[in-house]
């Protein structure tokens, strides 16, 4: 099992920044990606940026140029800097792992608004 805490939402005028963390605990040894997802209300919940062991990353279209995931080893910690942010950015965002036997875990969410 792996636990995850993120941390670092809160609220930001359009065109600000925040960076949220995540940081992971338990079973590490056979994680092989890590995401960032979001919803907003009344949405289903889509990934916003990902990462795989072998590294680079793969983002939603509407957070490309403007997102960055990165994620510390030393620290066990996944980052995801979010730059010229939007209103439609306005979710709570998950940390999320997937290890191999197809197992995903979540964290509690952070909430993140932005204002117009």
């Amino acid at each position: 099992q792996v636990q995850l805490v993120e941390s670092g939402g809160g609220l930001v005028q359009a065109g600000g920044s925040l960076r949220l963390s995540c940081v992971y605990s338990g079973r590490l040894f056979d994680i092989f990606n890590w995401g960032w997802y979001r919803q907003a209300p009344g949405q289903g919940r889509e990934l916003v940026a990902s990462i795989s062991i072998g590294g680079g990353g793969n983002y939603a279209d509407s957070v490309k140029d403007r997102f960055a995931i990165s994620r510390d080893r030393a620290k066990n910690t996944l980052y995801l800097q979010m730059n010229s942010l939007k209103p439609e950015d306005t979710a709570v965002y998950y940390c999320s792992t997937v290890s191999y036997g197809a197992t995903r875990n979540w964290g509690q969410g952070t909430q993140v608004t932005v204002s117009s």
